[in-house]
């Protein structure tokens, strides 16, 4: 039996502004570490710096720790600046890492009907008045920020 429940239809929507694909100046809020056996991974929480119509918007990602995908978790720590010597001994400290600022490239994809944001790219925090004029559109899809380490 199917019934009509008003209202019903506005529980559903999420109403925070969907961050779009792009650049963005942003700020770790939280890494947690995920074991998977065979793809584990940390979860990062960024909150939107610049542009200043999205800040405060979160963004959540993955960025996974197999040997394959490790060249991208090391391009992250050092463009947002991580503790070189906690780098140097091969430690991510998810304490160490609230606070650190950088330049992030997303986009979005749907993978099995579930919307997943994509970490493509990073730069230092320094980088973000140049690379915040570049028009998105008009750049490959994730070179943009690596265009221009």
């Amino acid at each position: 039996m199917k019934r009509q429940v008003p209202g019903l239809a506005e529980t559903a929507r999420d109403f925070r502004p969907e961050i779009p694909d792009g650049i963005f100046l942003v700020r770790v809020d939280g890494a947690q570490f995920r074991w998977h056996a065979h793809k584990p991974f940390y979860v990062l929480r960024f909150s939107v710096i610049e542009p200043r119509i999205l800040a405060g918007q979160p963004i959540v990602g993955r960025l996974y720790c197999t040997q394959k995908a490790m060249w991208k978790l090391g391009w992250f720590l050092r463009d947002f600046l991580y503790d070189p010597e906690l780098l140097a001994h091969e430690q991510v400290d998810e304490k160490a890492l609230p606070g650190l600022r950088g330049v992030v490239k997303i986009s979005h994809t749907v993978i099995n009907g579930i919307s997943l944001i994509n970490l493509d790219g990073f730069a230092p925090a320094s980088q973000w008045e140049e690379l915040s004029t570049i028009p998105v559109s008009s750049a490959p899809r994730s070179n943009t920020v690596e265009a221009h380490r």
